[in-house]
């Protein structure tokens, strides 16, 4: 499903990634670890394409999702590669303050062109799943912050993704919010058999995992 090898990452003289390789299979949930300033969220930012790798021709580089070699793509490929295939949850939500739950979920289609009642209906079966179908019509400010994440967590189902890639998702919710976060993604694995990367700094959430890496200095250790 994702493969990734030697990614380096500059910025300027600084060396975040230091030829890093992964390779996740569909449906399996991995936690990536590491302290501040490891190289996770930069790493996360590469494989759902936000950044790119630095000189992957010198490096002998390898991005690949689904099979499909990714800094191969020209920009336009690549943004409607991204929408179609990758979704995101941060830990801030991310959500827009002036449209309700349903038209954040409904974004990602919208942007990708699906005609507005076939993205309805498929904001309000997620939002249903979720448990969220009494507050389609809350704006975020409106919701509990377990509920906006929620909320994002359907925005990214939105266009049945390959892969979801959260960063910190539960890093901005209490401990209760942060479980049901937690087992959600496992029900969304069971239910849609979803691919999940996963940074975090919580230790619970990485030992629920199917697998879980440390990144440390740029590269991961185990």
């Amino acid at each position: 499903m994702v493969l990734i090898k030697n990614i380096y990452k500059f910025f300027n003289e600084l060396e975040v990634l230091k030829g890093v390789s992964l390779h996740v299979q569909k449906g399996e949930i991995v936690a990536i670890m590491g302290e501040s300033g490891a190289g996770k969220s930069t790493l996360l930012q590469i494989i759902g394409t936000l950044d790119m790798p630095t000189l992957p021709l010198k490096y002998h580089s390898i991005i690949e999702i689904d099979d499909l070699p990714i800094t191969q793509l020209k920009d336009r490929e690549l943004s409607h590669f991204r929408n179609k295939n990758i979704g995101f949850i941060f830990q801030f939500h991310q959500l827009l303050p002036e449209f309700t739950a349903l038209e954040n979920v409904m974004i990602p289609g919208m942007i990708g062109g699906k005609s507005k009642s076939i993205l309805e209906k498929r904001a309000k079966e997620l939002l249903d799943f979720l448990k969220l179908s009494h507050r389609l019509e809350h704006k975020p400010t409106q919701l509990s912050g377990g509920e906006q994440q929620r909320v994002a967590v359907a925005r990214a189902l939105m266009n049945e993704p390959k892969i979801i890639l959260a960063d910190e998702p539960s890093g901005n919710l209490d401990s209760k919010n942060a479980e049901d976060l937690h087992h959600l993604f496992y029900d969304l694995r069971r239910e849609f058999d979803q691919t999940f990367i996963i940074v975090t700094h919580n230790a619970h959430l990485a030992e629920m995992a199917d697998r879980t890496l440390e990144m440390k200095d740029g590269v991961i250790r185990n």
